[in-house]
């Protein structure tokens, strides 16, 4: 008998979830909160299944059978309503993920693999360059010429490389899409030229024996603050980033295992890094423990022990010294260390570890932060005793020869 209005509009919940049968396998299941749920009871594939039609009284009687009728039709055509349903409510979800929505998903994701710096300029990027002209789009429906459009708005400014990052990280955020079902395709990937090219540019730095020399006696002659003092005496004897110096902590250091172990939280790739400390490298530090040495910070702010030295400490002091930022930078002692220890044949993977570059393979790369790491202790120790004789007049000889079986 098919059910009515009233009858419905009447029916009360008992102990249990009960079901109020109308006709073409619709029925109305009453829960013991007092809800009622339409349901389409039916069979596919020689299965049972069910489909529900909404909830009274929000849906209508007439509604849910009208519901219902939609659904035998489709069955009659031989196809699962419930795959039609599921397939629509992807589609309408795919239609609700916009780029904006989806990125910053894929930002927070990764952010813990990141820098914290490196994790801020890419979402600062992104808000600025890309969300006001695409971040309102669903990500299915973008299209090249739009990402395009919004990488040519940054090159109109003069900011090419820029422009380059931007489409690099734009088009991670649709792999990710693609990954998760809610783009098919990266469209940055028809971009390939379609950009300015770039000028690669290095970071300035001195390579000349000679003037590595004039360098290293400018920086004994510094007559500033201590603490800036010895970050530029340290910085070429253990030439790590920038920002791994300035951020250096006394608990990481140890001085009876002649080391420094660099956290994975602070580094670039987020692996741990050790650098041995040679003498003189550890005689820099025990100068400068007396004035900084109760604190966190080894080379902290002038202002306030609890925070690190400003990270444009020891480029103000390299201008001070006479050094433009065309001639040297505090990434420069990197590149100076790396020019000068291939030339004096050292292992060229022990010098690639201990610069801590990039190891293709993450899993690899945290496995093996101590590769090499007898032969980069010598070679530490020979990199500082030939700093020493460059700064006295004299010649760059390696002090232990670099063998392949080390």
């Amino acid at each position: 008998m098919p059910l009515t209005d009233t009858a419905l509009r009447n029916a009360k919940p008992g102990p249990k979830a009960r079901r109020i049968y109308d006709t073409g396998g619709l029925y109305v299941e009453v829960a013991p909160a007092g809800g009622k749920w339409f349901r389409f009871k039916y069979h596919f594939g020689g299965k049972e299944r069910r489909l529900s039609l909404g909830v009274y009284p929000d849906v209508s009687l007439a509604q849910a059978r009208e519901r219902r009728d939609e659904a035998r039709r489709l069955l009659a055509d031989g196809t699962d309503p419930s795959t039609v349903r599921k397939t629509a409510k992807a589609e309408q979800q795919a239609q609700a993920e916009t780029f904006e929505l989806v990125a910053r998903h894929w930002h927070e994701k990764f952010t813990p693999k990141w820098t914290p710096g490196h994790a801020a300029r890419i979402l600062t990027s992104l808000a600025q360059d890309a969300f006001p002209w695409i971040g309102h789009r669903p990500i299915r429906e973008i299209l090249p010429p739009e990402i395009l459009s919004v990488a040519r708005r940054v090159e109109a400014r003069g900011a090419i490389e820029t422009a380059h990052r931007l489409v690099g990280n734009i088009g991670m955020v649709f792999r990710y899409a693609v990954a998760a079902g809610l783009a098919d395709s990266d469209p940055t990937r028809d971009l390939r030229g379609a950009l300015s090219p770039t000028n690669e540019k290095h970071h300035a730095s001195i390579t000349d024996p000679k003037a590595v020399a004039d360098l290293l006696r400018a920086i004994e002659s510094y007559s500033g603050s201590l603490v800036t003092r010895c970050a530029l005496r340290f910085a070429p004897l253990v030439f790590v980033r920038p920002g791994e110096l300035r951020h250096a902590e006394w608990s990481e250091i140890n001085t009876d295992a002649a080391e420094w172990r660099i956290p994975a939280a602070k580094m670039k790739m987020r692996v741990q890094h050790i650098v041995p400390l040679s003498r003189q490298a550890l005689a820099v530090l025990e100068e400068l423990r007396p004035l900084t040495g109760s604190g966190r910070y080894v080379f902290p702010s002038e202002r306030t022990l609890e925070r690190p030295m400003s990270e444009n400490t020891v480029t103000a002091a390299l201008r001070r010294l006479g050094y433009t930022k065309e001639e040297m930078t505090g990434h420069g002692f990197r590149s100076m260390a790396s020019t000068l220890l291939n030339e004096l044949g050292w292992n060229r993977d022990a010098i690639e570890r201990q610069l801590a570059h990039a190891e293709r393979n993450n899993v690899r790369a945290a496995y093996n932060f101590a590769e090499f790491l007898p032969e980069r202790r010598k070679m530490m120790q020979a990199w500082a005793d030939n700093l020493d004789a460059l700064r006295e007049g004299g010649r760059v000889v390696p002090l232990f020869k670099a063998t392949a079986g080390e």
